[in-house]
């Protein structure tokens, strides 16, 4: 549980700022609602990913490396955080953008976080949806190793045991802002996509006994695979900390309810959650992750599947920057 003795270079803005959000809790009679911003991590907008990277880039800077690969969706907020903090380090940044949505609208595919990475110095490379991507991050950095290059492979979404450590460390800092603030906390609510954060909070919860359920509103993969996604690195990441089998099955839950037609498409009451939190509380949302997750969280106060005594925590993963790829999509329901 000491996570000092993992390499780890310190840039994110901690701790983010943990808030009572009064006027959403007031709109939705409750319960009451409170906010884990880490939209506010620094480096690019922030996010979650940033927190992963401070572990990610630390040991891709042990092991000698010259550039950085990784892989995401076209609006990846992970490729996007992941070019900030390589440019930060005077490190190259390669990014592999997966069309999982097929849009062809001009801002999604250039504004928002694809300009950032170019803004950022990545160069990009595109992927059909459905590609082996791990694979063909495989293929390019054999190529790109071939010409001299120490390529460090990132997974998508920054979502490994390392990547993990994270989240772990954010579960730690979590408690300790409530525990510093009296602050008993009932549940903690996020998005849960490729698996890293759910995974490391999770753990974290699970090593300090903080006795606080944690409810992933998945994005992307039906609830039987992202729940056994999630509990497999789980698993990994108890075992690199050194408390194996802290975390049941029964730990894990996630609800994916709230995707709709896929993943980056987002569904009427995703857009409500976005315009909700931005009118009521003046915080952005993103359309892929945390939009989703503020739908289920406002749908499951909606149908008092919350108490209205309880204390719930939403832990903002981040990615306002995509909006700007979004802009279709409001402006058909203005």
């Amino acid at each position: 549980m000491h996570l000092a003795r993992f390499p780890r270079i310190f840039l994110a803005h901690l701790p983010t700022p943990l808030e009572k959000m009064e006027r959403l809790s007031k709109e939705l009679g409750g319960p009451e609602i409170w906010i884990k911003r880490d939209d506010c991590t620094g480096l690019s907008t922030g996010g979650n990913k940033t927190r992963k990277l401070e572990f990610l880039m630390a040991e891709a800077v042990a092991m000698g490396a010259d550039m950085v690969m990784t892989q995401g969706a076209t609006q990846s907020n992970h490729a996007r955080q992941t070019a900030a903090f390589a440019a930060k380090l005077g490190m190259a940044c390669h990014l592999l953008l997966e069309d999982r949505t097929g849009s062809n609208d001009r801002n999604y595919n250039a504004n928002g976080n694809v300009l950032l990475d170019h803004l950022h110095g990545a160069t990009t490379e595109k992927r059909p949806g459905g590609a082996d991507m791990q694979a063909e991050m495989e293929a390019v950095a054999e190529g790109l190793r071939a010409q001299g290059r120490k390529v460090y492979i990132i997974p998508g979404g920054g979502s490994n045991p390392t990547g993990a450590l994270g989240y772990v460390n954010c579960a730690y800092e979590l408690v300790g802002q409530a525990n510093d603030r009296g602050l008993p906390i009932d549940r903690i609510v996020t998005a849960t996509g490729s698996a890293g954060t759910q995974a490391g909070l999770i753990v974290g919860l699970k090593a300090i006994n903080a006795q606080i359920p944690l409810l992933g509103m998945g994005v992307r993969a039906p609830k039987d695979k992202q729940e056994e996604n999630v509990f497999k690195l789980a698993q990994k990441t108890a075992e690199k900390i050194g408390c194996p089998n802290v975390v049941a099955r029964e730990d894990v839950v996630a609800d994916c309810d709230y995707v709709g037609s896929g993943y980056g498409i987002p569904r009427e009451d995703t857009l409500e959650a976005i315009r909700m939190f931005a009118e009521l509380e003046g915080i952005l949302l993103d359309p892929v992750y945390s939009g989703k997750a503020a739908a289920g969280l406002i749908d499951y106060c909606r149908k008092g599947r919350f108490r209205k005594d309880e204390r719930v925590v939403f832990l903002h993963t981040g990615g306002s920057a995509a909006l700007f790829g979004y802009d279709a999509a409001f402006d058909k329901r203005a």
